[in-house]
């Protein structure tokens, strides 16, 4: 049976009135002491019509910050100020889950007051913002063997906090090139102890930090966002169909709510990967930050393909009422791309749905 990306789909304990999802987007307008905002919750109940939102990425530790006016949830404050934004979107009929992103090595001693950390002292490529503009990526500090549960317990306190601040669940960010990703790769990754090497090795601390979560908040309030294959901040996966089966094969001991993949390797290689998943997929259809926004015919295509839900990022951007433009085939108004990261709210919450710009 055909699935419609208007059909209703049961995740873990969440029945979701649609099968698109709003990706995980980086809007950097989080306030002092990584807080969200009033601005915020507006932003997220706009798009609340979603199947499923996941929020930006979010900090589990202040070294765990990738960039400056980003928010965390690892202080009480921020779980305070991120209670109004849930409300907002449980108001309107919403359902949101917490990415947990930690930069790893994609971070500035500039941003955090702390030197980045990875699992090898190899500096990531290009550069990243500071509050005085970009700077070439620092090399991290290589984490000792010891250390690495604390950050692995990192995400399990976040997805906690999460939780208490009203989030329905946590997506772990694995992929792009922050620190999971960072533990995949073959290049950022040239560790010799049980977190390094082989693949089984390199998976580890993705499965540790979804085991470790899993226990926290449960297997039906976590999920996984994952870029096989994907080259984000210079890394590099040698063996990507084999890396992430193993990873895969892994991670379904935990029965999770989801894994997330982006459409960083060739369609062979996703489907193979989507028929070695056994639970729910959701599929970002086209490259992140590549030249093709998502469109309908995407989803579709996908749904024919096995994945059980859709996420759309840039779409959503500039049409707060995606899903019900997309249901009634009404134009999909582009987004200016000037205000992904300016701050304030233009570009943010200015955005109206089409009955009130037509």
């Amino acid at each position: 049976m055909n699935q419609s990306l208007f059909d209703s789909y049961r995740l873990g304990d969440l029945r979701l009135p649609n099968r698109v999802v709003m990706a995980p987007m980086s809007r950097v307008r989080a306030a002092a002491g990584g807080l969200a905002t009033s601005s915020m919750a507006t932003y997220y109940a706009q798009r609340a019509t979603a199947g499923l939102i996941v929020s930006e990425g979010v900090q589990p530790s202040l070294v765990g910050q990738s960039n400056p006016g980003t928010p965390g949830l690892h202080t009480d404050e921020q779980v305070a100020s991120w209670r109004p934004v849930t409300a907002a979107v449980h108001a309107n009929g919403g359902r949101i889950f917490a990415q947990i992103m930690h930069g790893g090595r994609v971070s500035h001693p500039d941003t955090t007051g702390l030197r980045p950390v990875g699992p090898s002292a190899v500096a990531a490529t290009g550069e990243v913002f500071t509050p005085t503009g970009p700077q070439p990526v620092p090399v991290p500090r290589a984490l000792e063997t010891a250390e690495v549960p604390e950050h692995v317990e990192s995400y399990a306190s976040a997805a906690r906090r999460a939780v208490d601040a009203g989030f329905d669940g946590v997506e772990l960010h694995g992929a792009n090139g922050y620190l999971i990703s960072q533990f995949l790769s073959s290049n950022a990754n040239l560790r010799t102890d049980r977190y390094g090497g082989s693949l089984a090795n390199r998976v580890r601390f993705a499965v540790d930090a979804m085991a470790a979560t899993v226990d926290a908040v449960g297997p039906a309030r976590t999920g996984i966002r994952l870029s096989p294959g994907g080259a984000f901040w210079g890394v590099e996966e040698r063996d990507v169909p084999e890396l992430y089966t193993v990873l895969l094969r892994e991670l379904a001991r935990l029965e999770p709510a989801y894994v997330h993949l982006e459409a960083t390797a060739d369609e062979d290689v996703l489907v193979a990967l989507r028929r070695a998943w056994p639970g729910t997929l959701i599929m970002n259809p086209v490259l992140p930050m590549g030249p093709k926004r998502a469109d309908r015919s995407d989803a579709d295509r996908w749904l024919g393909l096995g994945a059980d839900l859709i996420s759309f990022g840039r779409a959503f951007i500039a049409n707060p009422d995606l899903v019900e433009r997309m249901r009634a085939g009404l134009p999909i108004a582009p987004e200016e791309e000037a205000t992904y990261f300016q701050g304030g709210d233009t570009g943010y919450v200015t955005y109206a749905s089409y009955q009130h710009a037509s």
